[in-house]
């Protein structure tokens, strides 16, 4: 009687993909064509990546001091959107989204698009606004103030918004005849934009969200003063 062999059962594996990327592979140098085909489950959570001169970097997830007015904004936009005579105007309005430059991809806090009439195509369509709330560190306010605003408005967006609980204020960044325009707004002011007619910001009000959460932080520091946020003629 010929032996045989009964086969080795080996139990299933359940969530046996490993991510490709993580806090590890920053630095890894990939094409923008590289860097659009992953997917979520490609990428290890509570981190944010980018693609900056074809080169991956990878940072921290954002706060809750940021997240959290972030969310309150969102709310704002979607009521004026659903309420407001003028709310069709604004197509959509979405938080953490990759804004797809030439050749570099950016993690934007919020993206907004308006006056389409149609919602938008997020590889193609440039948003009219893009929100970024200031994180802690003289690094991350020449970030935002001042390569973001580069590249952001040499792209097409049409305001750069720079929300900063240190300064307590709001820079809003246009392009001008000769280069960027900066418009500041303190927290005690409310703002408001010819893209969405009627849409009153309360400034005060984001800030504050942001306050009570620094607060519950038992390691909250403040930043120092970061760059300067004017443009070459502001």
């Amino acid at each position: 009687m010929a032996n045989t062999t009964s086969p080795v059962l080996r139990p299933r594996l359940e969530n046996s993909h490993r991510p490709r990327i993580g806090p590890d592979s920053a630095g890894r140098l990939m094409t923008t064509a590289e860097f659009d085909a992953l997917t979520y489950n490609d990428c290890a959570e509570g981190y944010r990546y980018e693609l900056i001169n074809g080169v991956l970097v990878v940072s921290p997830a954002v706060s809750s001091a940021e997240t959290g007015p972030n969310e309150y904004l969102g709310h704002l936009l979607l009521v004026y959107q659903e309420s407001h005579p003028n709310g069709r105007c604004l197509d959509e309005s979405l938080p953490e989204r990759d804004v797809f430059l030439l050749n570099n991809r950016r993690r934007a806090d919020r993206a907004i698009w308006t006056g389409l009439g149609r919602m938008p195509d997020e590889r193609y369509d440039i948003p009219s606004i893009v929100v970024e709330f200031v994180s802690p560190g003289r690094r991350a306010a020449v970030r935002d103030y001042e390569t973001k605003r580069d590249e952001y408005l040499g792209f097409g967006v049409k305001e750069y918004w720079v929300i900063d609980r240190f300064l307590r204020q709001m820079t809003v960044f246009r392009t001008g005849p000769e280069g960027s325009i900066a418009t500041v707004i303190p927290e005690s002011q409310n703002y408001e934009t010819p893209l969405l007619p009627g849409f009153v910001l309360p400034l005060g009000t984001l800030i504050a969200r942001a306050d009570l959460r620094d607060q519950s932080s038992p390691s909250r520091k403040s930043r120092p003063p970061g760059p300067s946020q004017g443009g070459s003629n502001g």
